[in-house]
């Protein structure tokens, strides 16, 4: 279980007693392996203290990911940290929002908070107020550590503290330790746009969240980085520009990002695959926001079925990871395994859209088919297409840095 951190906490570690005891304790491993010895030593130095030093030197290492080189001064809360938005991400949304005053209602501990006070341009100051009042004095301690300046005020997002500042709100994605994947968010977005109904506010929602269910006017975007979807951001209709966004953000050298709106073309066919063909599974920023046909006229491919994600063509996209086909046939377990026999598999990548199949289950089962050695890989991708199943047999193709 999470550490649960107390105002008493967060004055002894934004102290200089707290920052030596950070210090030292950074020297220690603090692995999963290696806790109970090392609280031990703690608790010898530092009493009572041992658990939030731990507990936020742990914090700080995994923050690393998100935060760069900046996660080394901030304090963090385990679920604050789960939620947080990576600095990237957080930072293309704060563009958009440029000369725009920002009151963001759930601040926590004051990751987007950071973007919008310190992105570039005129940006005028920005308040943030949240309901815990340990993560609003983390926020705090976080904006001077990053020499950065913004209100901040102990309030619920749905009590009215600001006049004339434009909404921001990242509600809750847990309820209980569960997470969240539909319309339910806390508090819910029917609650949120009650009390700020003469000026709706900006969204940052889970991705996989039925922003189709909200019924919301404006914008939906989805923002995925390095392949991983990770927010949708409904804009409010004063600030919409499209009515779906896909934005692919990257950090993988080499790879760069793009967006695709409900604006651009569609005009994609349908057709059938071929062995020779490259099979593409799009980046689901692309997949969530529903604009694979967009993307498939914007690269010159093709779909497998009006209702399925998989695209395939002569060349992948750039950065994308596609699949060579080898062989297509109506599906059968016979026929797969006898695939993987004669070409000695021994590690089997599985994919399925729009059947019953389940992954696990049908490895188990063709697992005796399996007897090449682990290094000798092949994906399997079976796909409804119209109303039958068929089963393509293709070589995994790493991303391409080159492509139309």
């Amino acid at each position: 279980m999470a550490y649960r951190f107390s105002p008493a906490d967060v004055r002894f570690l934004t102290g200089p007693a707290g920052a030596q005891a950070l210090s030292d304790a950074d020297q220690l491993a603090l692995s999963d392996a290696t806790l109970l010895a090392d609280l031990t030593k703690l608790r010898a130095a530092l009493g009572d203290r041992a658990g939030p030093v731990a507990e936020t030197v742990r914090l700080r290492r995994r923050a690393a990911a998100k935060f760069g080189s900046a996660a080394a001064q901030w304090l963090f809360t385990d679920e604050a940290l789960q939620q947080a938005t990576p600095t990237v991400v957080a930072e293309h949304r704060a563009r958009r929002l440029a000369g725009v005053r920002v009151h963001d209602l759930t601040c926590s501990i004051g990751a987007d908070l950071s973007a919008l006070a310190a992105v570039g341009g005129p940006h005028p100051t920005p308040l943030g107020s949240d309901l815990d009042a340990v993560r609003v004095s983390m926020a705090r301690h976080n904006l001077a550590a990053s020499g950065l300046t913004a209100g901040l005020a102990i309030a619920d997002a749905l009590t009215r503290v600001s006049t004339g500042l434009l909404g921001y709100a990242d509600p809750a994605r847990r309820d209980g330790g569960r997470r969240i994947t539909t319309t339910f968010t806390v508090p819910s977005v029917t609650d949120i746009d009650a009390v700020h109904a003469g000026r709706p506010p900006v969204l940052r929602l889970p991705p996989g969240i039925d922003y189709d269910g909200l019924g919301r006017p404006g914008e939906v975007e989805i923002v995925s980085l390095d392949g991983s979807a990770r927010e949708a951001v409904l804009w409010p209709p004063e600030l919409a520009r499209v009515r779906r966004r896909a934005t692919v953000l990257s950090l993988r050298p080499g790879i760069a990002g793009f967006e695709l709106t409900s604006d651009h073309p569609d005009d994609a066919g349908v057709g059938e695959v071929a062995p020779g063909d490259l099979l593409v599974d799009p980046d689901p920023a692309v997949v969530r926001s529903h604009l694979v046909r967009q993307y498939a006229a914007r690269h010159g491919l093709r779909l497998l079925d009006p209702h399925l994600a998989y695209l395939f063509g002569p060349v992948a996209p750039q950065g994308v990871r596609a699949f060579q086909v080898l062989e297509v046939a109506p599906y059968r377990e016979r026929t797969v395994a006898g695939w993987a026999r004669r070409d000695r598999v021994g590690t089997l990548e599985i994919k399925q859209r729009g059947t019953p199949v389940i992954p696990d289950d049908l490895r188990k089962r063709l697992r005796p088919a399996l007897t090449g050695p682990t290094s000798t890989a092949a994906t399997l991708v079976i796909a409804r297409i119209g109303r039958d199943a068929q089963a393509l047999w293709c070589l995994p193709v790493g991303p391409s840095r080159a492509g139309p």
